[in-house]
């Protein structure tokens, strides 16, 4: 699975910020049909984004759609106009239910097999945003097997939750940790909120930091500046790779001694610890960041 550190949305009326995105070195660019988008401009949009992704290179960018949420009547016409031109994903905003993956699954099959390309050459992602969206969680991460994120969506959720939104964000810490924890559980990714505030640097760093610990895989982004400390954050550091590789050396040798557990850098080490070490060389790999 790629590494999905930050994704960045662009919205899919404006066709100069689409080329720029395709320079920035992102991990993700999310062409938005959604929110970014006023109504009287998404059929504007569509066309760009055909023409973004028939004409444009966007270097080692995954090349995803945001479409209109199944409530809104429009996701049909999106799909529609986006997957002849094979973008590599599919974001599913306002997800609900199995169902709804399972709906958007059915269009995207269909239009690999009228193209001639192999089943699942496109992937979905899921916006979670919606309370009851956390009580079908285990349903909606097992709904197929394009879908290879979980995406945690604040705004849309605090306001149906009623909560007031605050810098710190333990007001959401719960369903936080709950995507984490259902995506750990199913092998999928989780994607962390957007730092709405973009212009102090200081703070998009701190919150992805903090993403990072909890234990997602990436973050949503919104605008440039936010792309180097995001990316920066969840990539693990020149000191935790060399920690991993000398402990997975170490480890080694122990085995081939036929020791288990074993005292290293005065800890005791069993397999949770390999385990850990494994991830950061695989998040490490996934990012480029391996020598």
């Amino acid at each position: 699975m790629r590494a999905r550190r930050a994704l960045l949305y662009v919205p899919a009326d404006d066709w100069h910020k689409i080329q720029k995105a395709t320079t920035l070195g992102v991990d993700c660019v999310c062409l938005d049909l959604e929110d970014g988008v006023a109504q009287n401009r998404k059929e504007e949009a569509r066309q760009n984004i055909a023409r973004a992704l028939a004409t444009l290179d966007f270097g080692r960018a995954e090349r995803l759609v945001r479409i209109n949420g199944l409530e809104s009547g429009l996701a049909e016409v999106d799909l529609a106009a986006v997957l002849p031109n094979r973008p590599d994903g599919i974001v599913l905003p306002k997800v609900l239910t199995a169902e709804d993956l399972r709906w958007v699954e059915a269009q995207i099959g269909a239009a690999e097999q009228r193209a001639g390309w192999p089943s699942g050459t496109i992937i979905l992602l899921a916006i979670i945003e919606r309370a009851r969206a956390f009580l079908h969680l285990p349903e909606i991460c097992q709904a197929t097997p394009r879908l290879e994120a979980l995406i945690f969506g604040a705004e849309d959720l605090a306001a149906e939750l009623g909560v007031k939104r605050t810098r710190e964000g333990w007001e959401l810490f719960h369903a936080r940790s709950t995507l984490v924890m259902h995506a750990a559980a199913f092998g999928l990714q989780a994607i962390d909120w957007v730092t709405v505030d973009f212009q102090d640097i200081g703070w998009v760093r701190q919150e992805a930091e903090r993403g990072a610990a909890l234990g997602f895989n990436g973050k949503q982004i919104i605008h440039p500046n936010q792309v180097l400390p995001v990316q920066a954050a969840f990539t693990p550091s020149p000191e935790e790779i060399a920690w991993a590789r000398e402990l997975l050396a170490a480890f080694e040798a122990h085995q081939a001694q036929g020791k288990g557990a074993f005292a290293w850098q005065g800890q005791m080490v069993d397999r949770p610890v390999i385990r850990r070490a494994e991830g950061i060389l695989a998040r490490a790999q996934a990012a480029g960041a391996l020598d």
